[in-house]
């Protein structure tokens, strides 16, 4: 998830961990855990696009490193916080929720999660954005109103435990009965419309959970389809096609190999101006509209350099943001 939901998220945390013991600063060091997780995103600058995509939600985002670090940063925080009445054993087990439930709300997006980590299975229940307004709003509400609220006293512990039950309802009821609602929709689909298909996955589009992306893979191409639950008119797939062949011998290729496997095979080729394009298709296009000049929301140039295959990210601009908000609001409310 993003930042600001993290840092909401490790701050109610905090509090219900040791905000009785130490007030605020229960919600600031949990703030603080909340975000260190993410320090992954760091490894950019200083390795190669592919190890740095293989890094993210890795072992930062693991079991083994909330056990491991959680008693190192509660022994920090015991030198920093020398007056406390908090113990190290308190710290560490604040360090320790605040590390755990980062990666536990991270499993539930499109990226997913390395939770058991040195295994490579990666959590993803795909059923919330990366940045979804519905859960971090309305937990940041209650936050803040318990923040204002005297340490210790019934209101405040209230406050903060009716943000982690409503955005906790949210995350783990309404959006999986959302996913649930609206596969059985894409399903119907490609059943009315004879579409025989191999795989299926769905995942909510940016922003909201009411209007969601369906990739299908057949033979020879993957459809992409949208729907949502204000939706009125048939639902309309676009055929991507795999163009796996143009990759040649660098099919065989140890990098190519690593890029198929952080797509989980879902990936086509692309080229244009004659260079050779990996696009990831779990994160589908940069447009909530069936569009089949659409640009991928992740894709990779592809060059060779010494019999190796480099992978550079395309740019994104803005104006392929304003482009998305702009036909996304129209969209979410139905076709």
């Amino acid at each position: 998830m993003d930042s600001l939901t993290q840092i909401v998220l490790g701050a109610a945390v905090g509090e219900a961990v040791l905000g009785k013991k130490v007030g605020n600063k229960a919600m600031l060091y949990g703030a603080i855990a909340g975000t260190i997780p993410d320090l992954d995103t760091f490894a950019s600058a200083f390795t190669d696009t592919i190890t740095a995509t293989e890094i993210h939600r890795g072992f930062t985002h693991s079991i083994v490193f909330s056990v491991l670090f959680a008693p190192v940063f509660g022994w920090l925080i015991s030198k920093i916080e020398r007056k406390s009445i908090a113990t190290w054993k308190n710290w560490s087990w604040l360090m320790f929720w605040g590390f755990f439930t980062h990666p536990l709300l991270d499993a539930h997006t499109t990226w997913g999660t390395q939770l058991f980590w040195p295994l490579e299975t990666r959590l993803a229940y795909k059923n919330i954005f990366v940045i979804d307004p519905l859960y971090t709003l309305p937990f940041l509400i209650f936050l803040i109103l318990a923040m204002r609220q005297k340490r210790g006293t019934k209101k405040r512990r209230k406050l903060n435990n009716l943000g982690l039950i409503v955005s906790s309802i949210y995350l783990l009821l309404i959006t999986p009965a959302l996913k649930l609602y609206t596969f059985n929709k894409f399903t119907d689909a490609l059943e009315n419309q004879e579409i025989n298909y191999r795989k299926i996955e769905t995942k909510p589009s940016p922003l909201n959970a009411m209007l969601w992306t369906a990739n299908v893979e057949v033979e020879d191409a993957y459809l992409i389809g949208n729907y949502s639950i204000f939706d009125t008119q048939p639902i309309q797939f676009v055929s991507y096609p795999k163009n796996h062949q143009l990759l040649g011998d660098w099919k065989d290729k140890r990098n190519i190999n690593r890029l198929i496997a952080i797509a989980e095979g879902w990936y086509t080729i692309s080229k244009k101006d004659g260079n050779l394009y990996f696009n990831d298709l779990r994160f589908g296009t940069l447009s909530p509209v069936a569009d089949t000049n659409a640009d991928f929301a992740f894709s990779y140039k592809l060059e060779e350099e010494n019999g190796e295959i480099k992978a550079t990210e395309t740019k994104k601009r803005p104006s392929d943001a304003k482009k998305l908000l702009g036909q996304l609001g129209q969209r979410i409310l139905g076709n």
